[in-house]
């Protein structure tokens, strides 16, 4: 039956379900603070949509990451001392998922989420015409040691053994699939190829589905804020904004590092906590050698994908609470690795410096199906790979509120 569904938040997980949602034919609303849709964690990411780079960040390496953060500037993960609570309480539960068991088990069920959610990406793009920079050539993730290059490979079994493809490629293999990097010498050891991967510009992806929904008679209220969530016994019954009451049948709370202080309001506990990253997006003007694929260096952690005319760089998970300020310095290092794997790849004065939180869980995972009330369905708490797994929770949200299940194994991702 039909519904009448208000999605709360419209970056790409909030605008992937609201399109799902009305495949279904129910009517939505999507309601988004921002000018438009697309506008936050959604617009400065990696770009990456990368089953192959499902390990989680709860691993058993680290707890001494984050302690050297402490002293070392240079971590990929970083620490940084607060007065807030929830960031303590928050990285306790963290480092409490860091055992090589949990780890494992983590990172098999968000490769499940991944892998479907790529596949479902598949479905969306065959079926609507979407301009988005996408690049289906696979992406590199490469290491700058035979010894390194030999762990990654041991590692990726892992996700090899859940259907993942993989290619060890040597240094010439590596310079073959993107000759953009023969400047690299002997720097570069080898690399694992995951042609599989692919990769896309997700705000260009989201607001272009935005205007997809909008087309076709649902409604996207961007600059407006939620003020109350308004509930009666087991159901939520209205949403107050800054423009009106909005009401529904169904809800879904889709607001990223948001939503555990709005769901906090109405008694509903999520373990979300806003994870820094910061990018670069640079023009390739007139420069020669630009990379023709993405790639991730595993030793620095810096990811670098290629969108039409523009590069994106990505790095650092700083748990630094909600500020996004940032300065020249924090970009210092993900500029210099990427202008030393290409020199001439792109205009590098002219990089846009951004940095936006990702809604990190403990588990690494999202969370899915209703909390405490009868009509309020989660999806929210994508980490640093909501792109990815965008689409796949967008189709698991819309069978969970029509009482179908879900294409996948749902044991270990629907909210306890």
């Amino acid at each position: 039956m039909a519904k009448r569904i208000i999605v709360l938040g419209g970056g790409v997980v909030g605008v992937t379900t609201a399109y799902q949602l009305q495949k279904d034919g129910h009517e939505v609303v999507l309601i988004e603070r921002n000018p438009q849709v697309a506008a936050e964690t959604s617009w400065g990411n990696a770009g990456m949509i990368a089953p192959g780079h499902s390990f989680v960040w709860s691993s058993p390496k680290a707890p001494m990451i984050l302690l050297k953060s402490l002293f070392l500037k240079d971590q990929a993960l970083r620490f940084r001392l607060s007065t807030d609570p929830d960031l303590y309480n928050w990285s306790w539960a963290f480092l409490m998922e860091c055992t090589q068991t949990k780890a494992k088990r983590n990172t098999l069920l968000k490769h499940r989420l991944a892998a479907y959610s790529q596949a479902v990406l598949q479905e969306v793009i065959g079926q609507e015409t979407i301009a988005y920079d996408r690049n289906d050539r696979g992406i590199l993730y490469f290491h700058r040691s035979q010894e390194a290059l030999d762990r990654g490979v041991q590692q990726m079994k892992l996700l090899e053994s859940d259907g993942q493809i993989i290619e060890v490629l040597d240094r010439t293999g590596v310079v073959a699939l993107d000759p953009a990097l023969a400047g690299m010498g002997d720097k570069i050891a080898g690399a694992i190829h995951c042609p599989t991967d692919e990769t896309g510009d997700s705000a260009l992806f989201t607001r272009a589905l935005a205007t997809i929904v909008t087309a076709r008679g649902g409604e996207i209220r961007t600059g407006t804020t939620i003020t109350e969530i308004e509930t009666a016994g087991a159901n939520i019954t209205q949403v107050v904004t800054d423009k009106g009451t909005v009401k529904g049948d169904a809800y879904v709370l889709a607001l990223g590092s948001q939503s555990a202080g709005l769901a906090r309001r109405i008694g509903v506990s999520l373990p979300i906590y806003p994870i820094k990253g910061y990018s670069l997006t640079i023009p390739i003007g007139n420069r020669p050698q630009p990379p023709s694929l993405a790639c991730v260096d595993e030793h620095n952690l810096v990811a670098i994908s290629r969108f039409g005319d523009r590069i994106r760089v990505t790095a650092t998970a700083e748990f630094a609470g909600y500020d996004k300020s940032h300065e020249p310095a924090d970009f210092a290092f993900m500029k210099r690795v990427t202008q030393e794997l290409y020199p001439e790849g792109a205009d590098y004065d002219r990089a846009e410096m951004w940095a936006g939180l990702r809604p990190m869980t403990p588990t690494n995972l999202p969370f899915f199906g209703r909390r405490r009330y009868a009509n309020l369905f989660l999806n929210t708490g994508h980490g640093h790979i909501g792109w990815t797994m965008s689409h796949g929770s967008a189709r698991i949200t819309a069978d969970l509120i029509a009482g179908r299940a879900p294409a996948i194994p749902m044991d270990g991702l629907l909210a306890a």
